[in-house]
């Protein structure tokens, strides 16, 4: 295709921000149409791309020739209006939390594979700076040895009083931050959950859902990944990551790395000199977005689009992903641990 014909849907705070800026500033993608119900936004959207305003966006994929529809709306609405804009023969970009639960992700997935169009999943944190690096460092220098053990932290002391406070708006910690805290260490090591012990709670913020979450996940390789959102005025470290020949500690951008190798004695009663003698220390600043860049995403969704390549989320881990947040949630609930 020569320009990809784009429609937003959902014109709020991401939807006019994080998405419509990319694709502004991309010359493959042309925004022909934005629908949302406030007529402000909407106003807003034809000032800026001269597109046509709509407010059913089920009238919009009767009306408007489409290439994508990209839907920045709330977490409840996703599925419906992923299946019905697939359906109508579009391709579709769905923000985070893709789905509220596995079973919408499979029924999105579904849709996708019979209507014959892409379904794109929303998930920046894969190209975020402190992965990459991490991948650099774990993965393909082996710098701290065979990892064991990682966690990966965010938090807050903040409330807020939105739909993200309520249940039946699929809104929560969980499915709001759980795309950027359990997923990347997931992709980082490579290997599947096995089982799954969650906490969830309310601890500040009104509403009826989380805004706590904690998690360990055992991977079928054995490694053990603690993930948490948590509610504090101190910042733990993002990432903390330990190895059989050292340790990484990520607090936002600022990345250490202490490398050394164990000592072994021939004396083992003597624990002063069974200290590991530090192989190599690394202190430096990550550079680019944590949440990756978003117009270099756009730019992979065109190409994906063109047919050059091939979109790097999948589907099918969108959905292994839908699953795992299940499984925290179902583990809070029964007091249990979840096998996979």
């Amino acid at each position: 295709m020569s320009v990809i014909r784009t429609a937003i849907l959902g014109y709020g705070r991401s939807g006019s921000t994080l998405h419509a800026g990319p694709i502004e500033k991309n010359k493959s993608f042309h925004v022909t149409a934005v629908c949302d119900v406030d007529a402000t936004a909407r106003q807003k959207a034809v000032a800026r791309f001269g597109c046509r305003p709509y407010d059913d966006y089920r009238r919009m994929l009767k009306e408007e020739p489409l290439d994508l529809v990209v839907i920045v709306t709330r977490s409840d609405q996703h599925c419906q209006m992923t299946c019905d804009c697939l359906a109508g023969g579009v391709n579709v970009l769905v923000t985070k939390p893709w789905a509220v639960n596995a079973g919408e992700a499979q029924r999105m997935v579904s849709t996708a594979k019979s209507s014959g169009k892409l379904l794109l999943p929303w998930l920046p944190a894969r190209w975020g700076s402190d992965l990459q690096r991490l991948r650099q460092l774990v993965v393909e220098e082996q710098a701290i040895g065979t990892v064991f053990l990682v966690r990966r932290v965010e938090g807050s002391f903040a409330t807020r009083n939105d739909w993200q406070t309520e249940r039946r708006y699929g809104g929560g910690y969980l499915l709001n931050w759980g795309p950027h805290i359990v997923d990347p260490p997931i992709q980082l090591l490579g290997s599947p959950v096995k089982s799954v012990y969650g906490r969830l709670k309310q601890t500040i913020n009104p509403g009826d859902v989380e805004d706590l979450f904690m998690g360990i996940l055992t991977l079928a390789n054995g490694i053990l990944v603690q993930v948490e959102y948590t509610v504090s005025t101190e910042s733990p470290p993002t990432w903390f990551l330990q190895g059989t020949r050292g340790t990484i500690v990520v607090h936002g951008t600022q990345l250490k790395m202490n490398a050394r190798t164990p000592a072994q004695p021939s004396d083992p009663t003597q624990y002063s000199t069974m200290q590991a003698v530090p192989d190599k220390m690394l202190e430096e600043k990550l550079a680019g977005s944590l949440y990756g860049d978003e117009h270099q995403i756009y730019k992979e969704i065109a190409a994906a689009l063109c047919g050059e390549t091939r979109y790097p989320v999948t589907p099918a881990s969108a959905l292994e992903l839908s699953r795992v947040l299940d499984a925290i949630r179902t583990s809070s609930n029964e007091n249990r641990v979840v096998m996979m």
